[in-house]
């Protein structure tokens, strides 16, 4: 999504950038991992493939997307964020006849990462953005029956169990934003700041004229 192409979300665990063309490499490589194909419902693609998707989501108005990086390691200015990954979150905004509901992903790649509170935090700071600067009004989560810890997750955030889908396999969660949910939401997430990425990947002194 362009909005987002520029923006950086950097809060306590998690820094949210843009899904660029460098970062596709270490994407691709976890999406080889059978585990992540399951819980993600995806199909294995070619790197080639994956450099497509990535510029197919940029320029896609209904879908925004940011990796997850660990903020104590990118924040020591000498890692590339390729060597900070975590993850990704993404907000599909595919109803046309609602434009305020957004469904909402995360995706802790790390094994590591997971389990240690990253993976709220990235959904509380994507699902602020959603509110703040896409107009989202309704969030939905859309997750495998078997992965227990991300519906226990978003049942933390307030996402109440709606549907479940037999043939998919699949739990749909929901959260109405309402006055008292969206002042909680930019509460958990007022430490958050935001920047820009075309900055920060530049070295100090080019912007100056």
């Amino acid at each position: 999504m362009k909005i987002n192409q520029n923006t950086v979300l950097q809060g306590q665990r998690v820094t949210l950038v843009p899904y660029t063309s460098a970062h596709v490499p270490r994407y691709h490589e976890w999406m080889q991992s059978e585990e992540l194909q399951r819980l993600t419902a995806s199909e294995p693609l070619t790197l080639e493939q994956e450099y497509e998707m990535q510029r197919s989501w940029r320029d896609d108005a209904d879908k925004c997307t940011f990796i997850v990086l660990d903020t104590e390691r990118w924040s020591r200015q000498a890692h590339a964020d390729e060597d900070c990954m975590v993850g990704d979150v993404n907000l599909f905004l595919t109803d046309t006849e609602d434009p305020t509901l957004g469904e909402i992903e995360i995706m802790i790649a790390e094994p590591s990462y997971r389990g240690r509170g990253f993976g709220k935090e990235a959904t509380l700071m994507m699902m602020s953005y959603g509110v703040r600067n896409l107009g989202i009004t309704k969030f939905e989560a859309k997750i495998g029956q078997e992965n227990e810890a991300s519906i226990c997750m978003f049942k933390k955030l307030h996402f109440k169990e709606v549907a479940v889908n037999s043939v998919f396999q699949e739990v749909t969660l929901r959260l109405d934003v309402t006055d008292q949910e969206r002042r909680w939401l930019l509460e958990q997430t007022n430490h958050v700041e935001e920047k820009s990425y075309v900055e920060l990947k530049l070295p100090a002194g080019v912007l100056e004229t």
